[in-house]
């Protein structure tokens, strides 16, 4: 596989900004052998491609750091792409960066512009763990139209629980509420609100396919399970996993590979 760091100014965000890219080779699996390889697909097709989203505290490194993703990109010969998002929850924020007009317009026309990558719909996924789990699905119900897949791990799936456990200092958080929201007391049942967005989706008639995945030790696992159930009451056939395990990589690193296996492998739904 090759991995890229690419530095790049952006328009949208104003400055220079990194980004890393996965690529897969054609050969397959790493070579340590001179055996003869036989290449398995065809970039001119358009490889499928998955954005990766960080945590809080994190940035566009975090997966590359912290996860095996490239051989995981690999195994599944797709492109996987990762970008920084600060502490923002992916929005276009009140006083600040426009982060999801970056990540759902500059940075897919840059990665389809520039790699081998498949422009449809049916072959561009996003995932995140943390506040990037809410980023995933946000962006994805947002616009639909981009995404075919969206999944979250460990998500704060709910933004106006996030920001009164935040500032009631039930959890911890480094979040710029003022900067990002124009009103973050009034976040429920805002276009900020994933169960808004998701009702706006199924009026539309177009909804990603959605994964949630959470640790049974997470201390977000109780919002989780309450996310959960009102998708479900609001007749979302989302896909819902827990297991043991906290709110960290050893969690999220092994949840990627069943993710992926649903979002490129044949058959998979």
């Amino acid at each position: 596989m090759a991995l890229l760091t690419c530095h790049i100014y952006s328009s949208t965000l104003q400055r220079n900004t990194e980004i890393f890219v996965v690529i897969p080779t054609p050969e397959g699996d790493e070579q340590i052998t001179d055996k003869t390889t036989v290449e398995q697909y065809h970039y001119t097709a358009g490889l499928p491609v998955l954005y990766l989203l960080h945590g809080a505290y994190g940035d566009a490194s975090s997966w590359i750091r912290n996860s095996c993703i490239e051989r995981y990109a690999q195994q599944h010969r797709c492109c996987a792409v990762t970008a920084s998002c600060g502490n923002n929850f992916y929005q276009d924020m009140e006083h600040g960066d426009r982060y999801e007009t970056f990540f759902t317009e500059e940075l897919p026309s840059l990665i389809q512009t520039l790699f081998p990558v498949s422009r449809e719909r049916k072959d561009t996924c996003i995932a995140g763990f943390s506040m990037g789990g809410y980023g995933a699905w946000f962006l994805a119900l947002r616009h639909p139209q981009l995404y075919a897949k969206a999944a979250s791990m460990s998500g704060a799936l709910d933004i106006a629980r996030t920001y009164r456990q935040v500032k009631n200092k039930t959890i911890g958080g480094p979040f710029p509420w003022d900067q990002i929201f124009h009103t973050p007391e009034q976040l429920e049942g805002s276009s900020f609100d994933l169960l808004t967005l998701y009702q706006n989706c199924r009026k539309a008639g177009t909804i990603p396919d959605l994964y949630q995945t959470c640790g049974t030790e997470d201390f977000l696992y109780h919002m989780n399970l309450d996310i959960r159930d009102k998708l479900r009451s609001m007749g979302s056939e989302h896909i819902y996993t827990e297991g043991p395990g906290g709110h960290d990589w050893n969690y999220w690193d092994h949840h990627i590979q069943t993710i992926m296996e649903w979002m490129f492998s044949p058959g998979k739904s």
